[in-house]
């Protein structure tokens, strides 16, 4: 068992992958859009630094993960502060739509800017911008995280956390106008989740991964009622890998990426689910980040051939001595 444990931590399980350093100099946090026309768009931070200074948020465009051009920026700093907090998705009209919360004030974390929102139609190049974020009653503040879920009747949703010292809750917010305002929060997990995921398989069965606040493990979390109420369904992860992404792929099965952030063990780990999350496969490790003492937060989307393109960041590996949004192609074996 002790032998299987340290293949876990060190391995390389995909050695046909294709691994790249594709956005150099950026912390990133990156979040993955696929777009109408096969391209992908990665919404990320811009500064080589964990937030604690200015910065903003920018879109680069791929189309096929290898190489990168940078298309717009939907959020830009206001004086000492950043844009560093985002979620992204499509609208129904085919819209790219950012939330993008930040920080100010005395070492970038005294105070957390309101979300914006911002909307691009033509593929993150061009954004118009707005403010239209309802809180839930008294909630000072949310910061928007992970992926936007299209749902029927033009709706959308994206998860949002609220933390403070000591306790975190984790929220979805609705909107009924394609993107352009947000409000109807509903609580997904209360007092110990924060950075959450959401993927949408049915309207009977939305999944959300969650972040908690102590000791950094995943929990799973089931809504059956078009995200309107949530129950806890279980562990996923150990403590220290963090946060997720939820990906439900071509053939059905729902793949899950996150960091694994232990000390001297950094990497992207996965696992899958054949049965709408009831049960996951082994975690397994897509790719290690040797050398990286501050990395993870994995997007990934699936290419039109079936392959898989996840995104993460590292603050350097061996070959590369700087913060960079790392990408790999690959592949999962089919079932």
């Amino acid at each position: 068992m002790a032998g299987v444990l340290v293949w876990l931590l060190l391995g390389v399980f995909h050695q046909g992958a294709e691994r790249y350093v594709a956005i150099d100099n950026v912390c990133a946090w990156p979040n993955l859009t696929l777009m109408p026309d096969g391209s992908v768009v990665a919404t990320i931070f811009n500064r080589p630094y964990h937030g604690l200074g200015v910065g903003d948020v920018e879109c680069w465009a791929s189309r096929d993960g290898r190489l990168w051009e940078k298309r717009g920026s939907p959020a830009v700093r206001e004086g000492e502060s950043n844009r560093m907090n985002v979620a992204a998705g499509l609208a129904h009209d085919g819209s790219l739509v950012v939330l993008a919360s930040g920080w100010g004030g005395r070492d970038f974390r005294e105070k957390i800017l309101p979300t914006l929102v911002a909307r691009s139609s033509d593929g993150g190049r061009s954004w118009s911008r707005s403010s239209a974020v309802r809180l839930p009653e008294g909630v000072e503040f949310l910061i928007p995280f992970g992926d936007i879920v299209q749902a029927e009747g033009g709706l959308l949703a994206a998860s949002f956390y609220h933390e403070i010292p000591g306790e975190a809750n984790a929220f979805v917010l609705f909107s009924r106008d394609d993107g352009r305002s947000w409000g109807e929060a509903v609580k997904i997990a209360p007092h110990d989740y924060n950075e959450t995921a959401l993927v949408r398989l049915s309207p009977r069965r939305w999944l959300a991964a969650s972040r908690s606040h102590a000791d950094g493990h995943l929990a799973l979390h089931v809504s059956e009622d078009e995200g309107k109420h949530w129950a806890r369904s279980g562990l996923l992860t150990l403590p220290g890998h963090h946060p997720a992404h939820l990906l439900e792929m071509a053939d059905g099965r729902v793949l899950l990426t996150y960091g694994i952030r232990e000390k001297g063990h950094h990497g992207i780990g996965y696992r899958t689910s054949k049965d709408e999350g009831r049960t996951w496969s082994r975690p397994t490790r897509i790719v290690n980040l040797e050398e990286t003492t501050d990395g993870g937060y994995p997007a990934t989307v699936q290419m039109a051939d079936g392959s898989l393109l996840t995104a993460y960041y590292s603050n350097r590996i061996p070959q590369h001595q700087r913060y960079h949004m790392g990408a790999v192609r690959w592949e999962l074996e089919t079932e």
